[in-house]
């Protein structure tokens, strides 16, 4: 069982360009679609898609067709009465090149907030994993995921975040302490927001990747899986590091990537996979998405982690701790 949280729900709509995107230009569109979405949400629909039971908890009018949408595609939405979600737009370019423009929401009051958490708190249950991902709505302190975090975690859950921003900045200035989660998954940027280095050069260097995720564990995180683009991903545990590439991939869209590799990654705990394999998981689900348009969720079929190539990693951090 996966319980997801998206506190901030959007309706994503991609559209395609025809050509580079120019400002100031009128520009010809080769497709466009929307769809009911959020990081906690995609991770729902991949949940569907490989058999895996979940659980989708967000804020929203119970009748709003986000709802409705959700409910029709196998998903157990349980929203929280609250105000209809965003609209977010991505604009992809033939290259893959992906540019984002995503409006804030509407603020929540401090009854959502506490009405979102008991909706978790009764959907989830020992040993499962709950996924608490994406942005916050205005007017939620910053710290709002790590009291999250403590709370579930007094009940025996398993707990991965995704975030960023003010919101992944606060989680980590509370490390060490009861809202550490067990699993972060930062992309390089993130990594750079609460280490100070630059993002591409850590999405560049696995190695510096994983040194920079390795900070996390010392804060009582139990597992960082970094994912860096066109670059793969590493995965940081107590017991070591590991960095896998992606297959070759022509990259249609890189919304929602980060989500299915997260998927992935969480596909390869429930089956029990060792933490190269799961890496490999989630690096094949995250590329699998990212050759399909807007934010389609690759089906099993679609992902192949046998091309995955997996290798350890042995950082300088990691020599410290052995």
């Amino acid at each position: 069982m996966i319980v997801t949280l998206t506190p901030n729900p959007s309706t994503d709509r991609t559209v395609s360009l025809a050509g580079p995107l120019e400002r100031g230009a009128v520009l010809r569109l080769t497709g466009s679609a929307s769809q009911a979405g959020g990081k906690g949400v995609n991770i729902s629909r991949a949940c569907v898609s490989a058999g895996v039971p979940t659980v989708a908890v967000f804020p929203a009018p119970a009748e709003d067709p986000f709802v409705t949408e959700l409910l029709a595609a196998g998903i157990d939405a349980r929203p929280v009465p609250g105000p209809a979600p965003r609209t977010n737009i991505a604009v992809t370019e033939p290259d893959g090149t992906t540019t984002k423009l995503n409006s804030a929401g509407a603020p929540a009051t401090p009854a959502l907030l506490d009405a979102l958490v008991t909706a978790l708190e009764g959907a989830s249950g020992p040993g499962g994993w709950v996924v608490l991902a994406g942005s916050l709505p205005p007017a939620t302190p910053a710290s709002w995921y790590r009291d999250v975090v403590a709370r579930l975690r007094e009940r025996g859950c398993r707990v991965a975040v995704d975030t960023s921003d003010e919101p992944l900045v606060a989680l980590v200035a509370g490390l060490p302490g009861p809202g550490a989660p067990d699993l972060m998954k930062p992309n390089g940027e993130e990594l750079a927001q609460f280490t100070g280095g630059d993002a591409a050069t850590l999405e560049a260097d696995p190695e510096a990747a994983a040194a920079a995720a390795r900070t996390l564990l010392d804060g009582g995180v139990r597992t960082v899986l970094a994912t860096l683009g066109g670059h793969g991903a590493v995965l940081v545990t107590p017991e070591g590091s590991w960095h896998a590439a992606p297959p070759p991939t022509t990259v249609v869209s890189t919304v929602g990537a980060g989500d299915s590799s997260l998927f992935g990654y969480l596909l390869g705990d429930l089956r029990g996979l060792d933490p190269a394999h799961r890496l490999a998981l989630a690096v094949a689900y995250g590329s699998a998405a990212a050759g399909l348009p807007g934010t389609t969720i690759p089906r099993p079929e679609q992902v192949h982690p046998d091309l995955v190539p997996v290798r350890e990693l042995f950082t300088t951090q990691e020599s410290n701790h052995v």
